[in-house]
């Protein structure tokens, strides 16, 4: 080896060390108590601005204060958000495409009469838009009535398994920290068509269980319950017919307000008798599994009812399928889930978790304030966000059931049987961040995987970047399927790249050599380390042929985790969350 050749690399050896300890210090972030996930960009909440406009413009007024802000409800996505919430979908749209689902997607609004009728008292929510050009228009509350309503309009499809990525939008009261959003992500998946009873109603539960644990959301619960058995047991009870679904939309409470609070509402809200009241507490707040099935069977008064007779043998052979899918130990029977929505008519289900009941009840709420005492909340305000509101859950993480009726309402067509669910991504979202921030996991705020950088040579006019050897490195890379980026400037400094790799999180650098040692070589350096002894292979980084950099890239990517990995395999401790043992479902 000439004097040249080992002067060269003894040089790179020792600029490679000086970056890794001064300007790549920052790269290494050992794990500590501060979890990564509040890295996540968060922009001021108000910002104002003026604008001054010139004197001699009569059609402008001069300075305009604007105030800059997110409208309620709503929140901006970025940095390690957006990479875990991506993460989310590709996990759960994954899922659907085994189980053989086909994309579907509507327009964001839709004629408002499509929309009317469908939900019940929640209907009150929907968004109306104002009149443009004669068509009256609201923004779409869910993805399930405008999917009856696209197989109302196309005749020749009969049966289809769809699913559906989309935003919908509710006039709720917002908790925006625990994705309870004005604006937010649904994952629909459904069967339409003719099938067997409860095949197809069986299949998207076990869907369901195969999401939910890929996404390690922790321990859930499936409350399931039959819209016959609710209708069959109101009947029984004594509740007049036009009070049925009023009375199933206060039952359907029971999850977040205590019995005396629904009778209450019953009675003096909408009238109900208080005897027939009690009736329907004696059954309401039984839960279990066949055991509950079973009693219900002979229960002399609900199984003389035609209605309920028929609920409970769906539910029997539902129980029989569930057994094969291996998913019956997530299911709870559950008689207070009513599901407010006016379309369901047969089996529904929504999904639970621990921390989708309020963490507290408390007759006078608080929301804290930073460095202020804490304010009451105004329950009456429907726009005031309730994130720290300790009465306020995340609440349900995914919903559906059975709408046998409702794409009928729409044309003449004969009627299309449908099952579907929804997962709320926002929500999964929240928990998912939940367990990421109490598990103080490190977590990378971007996918890439290795930063292509070089060592710059010479000065003045004759200083060499090597920009296009970076950027046919990065090519490679690219056709080899690896993440990888560069700085897209022509002569970066050594620091400069070092510094966008930390911005990145990227795990790896390819670094190329300077002309005297070829350009046929490159190092590969783990970047992160820090303090290792001389001689250590990763001190310098391990100089591999460029002809073989893919290979040699993707096996060191092996071992590396990235954010699937976080999703994936994170654990929460057992003192982390009180009660992991059980699910909560009450």
């Amino acid at each position: 080896m000439s004097i040249t050749r080992l002067f060269a690399q003894r040089l790179l050896s020792v600029r490679l060390q000086s970056l890794t300890a001064t300007s790549h210090r920052s790269v290494v972030r050992p794990v500590t108590p501060i979890s990564p996930l509040v890295l996540h960009i968060q922009p001021q909440s108000k910002i104002r601005y003026s604008s001054k406009t010139p004197k001699d413009d009569p059609d402008e007024m001069g300075k305009q204060q604007i105030t800059l802000k997110n409208v309620k409800g709503s929140r901006d996505w970025a940095g390690v958000d957006i990479a875990v919430r991506d993460k989310i979908f590709e996990k759960i749209t994954t899922t659907f495409k085994k189980h053989g689902a086909v994309s579907l997607d509507t327009p964001v609004f839709e004629l408002k009469e499509v929309l009317a009728g469908k939900y019940g008292e929640d209907s009150k929510l929907i968004y109306d838009l104002a009149d443009q050009g004669g068509e009256i228009s609201s923004l779409r509350y869910d993805l399930t009535v405008p999917f009856a309503r696209w197989l109302a309009m196309n005749a020749g499809v009969n049966s289809i398994k769809r699913y559906h990525l989309a935003k919908v939008y509710r006039r709720d009261q917002p908790a925006v920290t625990k994705g309870r959003m004005r604006e937010f992500y649904q994952c629909d998946f459904d069967i339409a068509g003719t099938y067997d009873p409860m095949l197809p109603d069986s299949e998207v539960l076990a869907l369901t269980v195969e999401i939910l644990d890929s996404l390690n959301i922790g321990e859930y619960t499936i409350k399931l319950n039959h819209r016959q058995i609710l209708d069959g047991l109101f009947e029984v009870c004594g509740v007049p017919q036009d009070k049925i679904r009023p009375i199933s939309s206060a039952v359907d409470k029971l999850d977040k307000s205590p019995w005396e609070e629904v009778r209450k509402e019953m009675t003096e809200q909408k009238g109900l008798d208080p005897e027939i009241a009690d009736k329907i507490g004696q059954f309401v707040l039984k839960k279990g599994g066949r055991d509950l099935l079973e009693e219900l069977e002979k229960t002399e008064s609900l199984a003389s009812n035609e209605t309920i007779k028929k609920g409970l043998a769906d539910l029997r052979l539902l129980f029989d399928y569930l057994d094969i899918y291996d998913v019956t130990k997530k299911i709870s029977f559950d008689l207070s889930l009513a599901r407010g929505l006016d379309y369901y008519t047969g089996v529904i289900y929504e999904v639970v978790t621990e921390l989708s009941a309020p963490p507290a009840v408390s007759q006078n709420p608080t929301i804290a304030t930073k460095g202020k005492k804490k304010a009451k909340i105004n329950k009456d305000d429907p726009d005031a966000d309730r994130s720290d509101d300790d009465t306020v859950g995340v609440g349900s993480i995914a919903a559906g059931g059975r709408y046998d009726d409702l794409v009928g309402m729409f044309s003449g067509k004969a009627k299309i049987p449908c099952v579907g669910i929804s997962f709320g991504v926002d929500r999964i979202y929240s928990i998912i961040r939940k367990r990421l921030e109490d598990s103080q996991q490190p977590l990378r705020s971007s996918e890439v995987d290795v930063y292509v950088m070089a060592m710059p040579e010479g000065s003045g006019e004759n200083k060499n970047g090597f920009l296009k050897e970076r950027m046919a490195l990065a090519n490679q890379l690219w056709k080899g399927g690896i993440k990888a980026e560069f700085l897209a400037k022509a002569c970066p400094k050594m620091q400069v790249q070092f510094k966008a790799a930390e911005n990145a999180d990227v795990p790896f650098a390819v670094i190329i050599f300077n002309e005297q040692l070829g350009l046929d070589t490159v190092r590969i350096k783990k970047l992160g380390l820090r303090d290792l002894p001389e001689g250590h292979p990763e001190k310098e980084g391990i100089a591999v042929p460029v002809k073989d950099l893919v290979e040699e890239v993707k096996k060191r990517l092996e071992s590396t985790t990235g954010i699937e990995q976080y999703i994936s395999r994170v654990k929460l401790e057992e003192n982390v969350v009180t009660g992991a043992e059980s699910s909560t479902s009450t």
